[in-house]
Formats: structure tokens, sequence, C-alpha cells
């Protein structure tokens, strides 16, 4: 049976309706006494995305109010974008002045330093890594919207900045919605901590559905025109594969413990008119010890759609969210899970247990899961550009075994948007396996960016 998704049209609807019935910058739910605290919000990345995260963080602190009466009081500080109308629009939805609405490639630094406890990242996941350091570093607790990187460097900085988190003991919250699931969390706990269907042997990650983002090419002048349609752009994105196919590949790897030692596969493009990225994927993932993982994803009308994942295990299978139950749960008996009488849904239950885990001063950090996830899919796009079987040690552990890996950088990088030197990508200079180990052919008459 096919796993459905929504699309991100009806998540960011309901989520925007979402925010919109609070009205003010300020919540508290009906019943909210007790302990009481205050936190200030600060949100990166105004798109769909951002505006969603922010309205379903609002919504978390009402259920917490409403349900476990925490007293938590939300005020929205400061927003930033790359464009700042799109920061003023979002910030005047939640009572931010003006001047706390910043733009630009430096408006994250801004945004820090306007001073909220807690900061979400929706911004491009090309710019993630920087952003992510700065708030560590700043001493902020942090939702980061996934993936967190597109080349390997970007995926070995957020690791090392996950750890500072650590040390400072900061909340780190993830967008790999599923595995906040209560449904999920508990067959996890049946599957990898009881071994319910003993070992697993194999598995599969789908995520195959119809085209997405620009219909018509999009001919690209200007920095403004790439993180306007970051979506369709390697550099910006990472490619389909990471960008969206990370989900799975996150549930995967949760399950199975570990990170996948070798990438192999293919991919191509057969009808996307705008940007650099393939169209489809297929790779033959290896987690070691015996255990193999297909993972294909796609993007193309009027194709056989579906996604989700499956492992095949000694005693049957799973879909990772059966909801299969444990002998005991490890979802803490007052954390809310469920609106109404019906599960609530992943991108809400993560804010929920967020603000959870904040409020309650325990420990979460899921910097090292959306890390490993996203260093997967990198993997995976590397051996599928180059047709070459790409491995975790030449990628993540060890700088010499493949420097051409380990060093692999995607440009023009966040700091060259910082710098205003960004050379504009020629649309359709696509990558052509075989030998290569650069990430696509050099471009031909590569422009500068203007902003």
């Amino acid at each position: 049976m096919k796993q459905q998704v929504p699309s991100r049209r009806d998540l960011m609807k309901g989520a925007v309706a979402a925010g919109a019935a609070f009205g003010a910058f300020t919540i508290l739910g009906a019943t909210a006494k007790g302990q009481g605290k205050s936190l200030k919000v600060g949100l990166i990345g105004c798109g769909g995305r951002g505006r969603g995260a922010l309205a379903q963080h609002l919504q978390a602190a009402k259920i917490l109010n409403d349900k476990l009466s925490l007293g938590l009081d939300l005020k929205v500080v400061a927003t930033a974008d790359w464009f700042k109308d799109r920061a003023v629009a979002t910030g005047k939805k939640h009572g931010v002045p003006d001047d706390a609405c910043f733009g630009g490639a430096d408006a994250y630094k801004k945004l820090i330093a306007a001073g909220p406890d807690i900061v979400l990242m929706a911004q491009a996941p090309c710019f993630r890594p920087p952003h992510f350091e700065a708030a560590v570093a700043a001493g902020k607790h942090c939702f980061i919207e996934k993936p967190i990187a597109v080349d390997p460097p970007g995926c070995r900085r957020v690791l090392a900045a996950g750890k500072a988190a650590e040390a400072k003991n900061l909340v780190v919250v993830a967008g790999t919605n599923m595995r906040h699931e209560k449904a999920a969390i508990d067959t996890h706990q049946a599957v990898t901590v009881e071994a319910a269907l003993g070992k697993i042997v194999a598995g599969r990650a789908f995520f195959c559905i119809g085209h997405m983002f620009a219909k018509q090419p999009i001919k690209p002048q200007t920095a403004d025109d790439l993180v306007r349609t970051w979506q369709s752009w390697i550099e910006l994105s990472g490619d389909h594969l990471v960008e969206q196919h990370v989900h799975n590949i996150d549930m995967v790897t949760w399950f199975l413990g570990r990170p996948a030692v070798s990438a192999g596969g293919f991919g191509g493009r057969a009808r996307r008119p705008a940007g650099n990225m393939f169209d489809f994927f297929s790779l033959d993932l290896d987690y070691g010890d015996g255990v193999f993982v297909h993972s294909m994803c796609r993007q193309v009308n009027g194709c056989w759609n579906s996604v989700g994942q499956e492992l095949t295990c000694e005693k049957g299978t799973t879909k990772c969210t059966d909801g299969l139950k444990p002998q005991k749960s490890p979802v803490p008996d007052d954390l809310p899970c469920d609106l109404d009488g019906k599960p609530i849904p992943g991108h809400l239950q993560e804010h929920v247990n967020l603000l959870y885990h904040l409020a309650k001063g325990k420990p979460l950090n899921q910097t090292q899961d959306v890390a490993w996830a996203t260093a997967i899919t990198v993997m995976g796009r590397i051996a599928a550009y180059t047709g070459k079987r790409v491995t975790w040690a030449e990628m993540m552990v060890d700088p010499k075994k493949s420097p051409e890996i380990y060093d692999l950088t995607l440009k023009p990088t966040a700091d060259d948007f910082e710098k205003g030197a960004v050379e504009v990508p020629d649309e359709g200079d696509i990558p052509a396996p075989g030998g290569a180990t650069a990430p696509r052919p050099p471009r031909k008459g590569a422009r500068k960016g203007r902003k």
C-alpha cells in the first residue's frame, strides 16, 4: 500500500491557516498557567516552508499550553530572508516592526543579533551550514529544515556545529518530520530496540512523484534569480534526491542505526526544462553487514508514483511508520501526540517536541541524524553524477583517501553569495557520468551574478 504524503502546497495552506488563527505574535493557551516561560523566536527564510514552520511553531506552543499548562509565551522578534520584502511581509503578520525584518546575504547575522532564543531555519539548503554555525555560536536553540547541506564539506560543518550545540545544551530539532510521529517512534522501538521482527536484512526507499518547480527555462542572470528559484539548482538545493528523498533515507538510516558505507547508481534528465538537476535517480546503498537498500526517486509527469520506505526483516516487513506496538514506548507519557483525537502530523509534532524538551529542560539534539541522512543522499548524488561508487570514508572521514570527493564543493557557495562573487551557472549544464569526479562538467561562459 502506497504511503500518502501531502503536497507542499497543502502543508503550507494548512500551516498558514493555523498561524492566522492566533492573530497576534504573543500566544498563550486557554489554560496557560504554571511555570511560565517567555521565549523569543526568529525566522530565517520567509518562503512557504518558513512561514509554515513559524505558524506550526506557534501552534505547538498553544498545544503544550492547553494540554500541559506550561505557560509558554512566544514572541516573534525578527525575520530574515534574501528578499527583504518577504521578511517584512512575514513580520507584519506577527507584529514584528520593519526594522527587525532583515534582507540580503547577511540578514541571518542581523536576526541572530536581534536576540531570539530560538532560530527557525528554512532558507535554501546551501545556506544552512554557516547559518547554523552562527546560531550555535550565539547560543540559540534551533529548528533546522532538511537537508542541512548540499556537499560533503557542508555536511561536516553541520556535524561539527551539532557537537558544539550539544556541549552548550542547546535543543536542536530537524525538519525530518516523519521520525517525530509517535507511530514511527513506537515502530522504531519495537523493531530496533526490542527486535520484534528480528534482524533487518534489506530495504527499499522511494520518492517518485510528478514534475515540481519551474515549467519553463529560468534563464538566470543574477544571484537574485538563483535564490528565487533555488529548488531548480544543484548548487542551492543539492538536487531533488538530496532536498526531498532525504526524508525516506532518514527513516531507513534511523532504523539501521548507522550511515551507508557506500553508494553506487545512476540517474538522468529526460524532461526537466529548467535549472540543472536530474529527473531521476536509482541507487544501491550498502549499509554494511550484508544489508543493501535500493533507493529511487523521480520527478516526471505521467509515470507511476509512490512515496515511502520498507524494510525486510527476518520475521516480517515494516514501513517504519506502521505503529507497531513496543513493549514500552519511549515517548514521554505527557508529550502531546494527538489533537482532536487524531495523531499530530509530523510537521507540527517536530515543533511540539522542540518546545516540550526546551520547557522541560530535557536534552534533544538531532543534528547527527539529519546530517547523516543528508550526507548519504549527497554520496548517492555524487555516485550518480560521476558513475563511480563512492564511500562514506572517502567523503566524510579520510581527507587523503579521495580529496576530489572529500573537498567537493558546489559553487556558488553561501560565502560567495555573501561576498557578492556569484557565478551564475548555465541552465541545462547537466552532469555527465563516466569518469568525471567533479559535480558536473566545467561551465561554458559562466557569468558573474549581479544582485
